[in-house]
């Protein structure tokens, strides 16, 4: 985020969430942890506990009136895959 912050930053973590990454799968009071020199971060969870969640995790889509936005979110793939149009 070239200029959009004087410190800390952490990016493009919706696109895993959505996906039912690790992130997507946190609740209020979970321990995180974000190590800036290794580009790491990680969450204080068991892998039993992140496979329980995982297991009822459910994607939310929210509504979206525009038909840009619509067809943006069907078609353009995550910014770790580039953000590009796919058909």
């Amino acid at each position: 985020f070239s200029g959009g912050t004087q410190g800390a930053c952490v990016g493009h973590v919706s696109p895993e969430a959505a996906a039912g990454g690790p992130i997507g799968l946190l609740k209020n009071g979970d321990v995180i942890t974000i190590d800036i020199p290794n580009r790491k971060l990680s969450v204080k969870l068991t892998k039993a506990e992140l496979a329980k969640r995982k297991k009822t995790f459910k994607p939310t889509e929210q509504p979206v009136a525009s038909a840009w936005l619509r067809r943006y979110r069907r078609f353009v793939t995550s910014a770790d895959k580039g953000a590009v149009l796919e058909s």
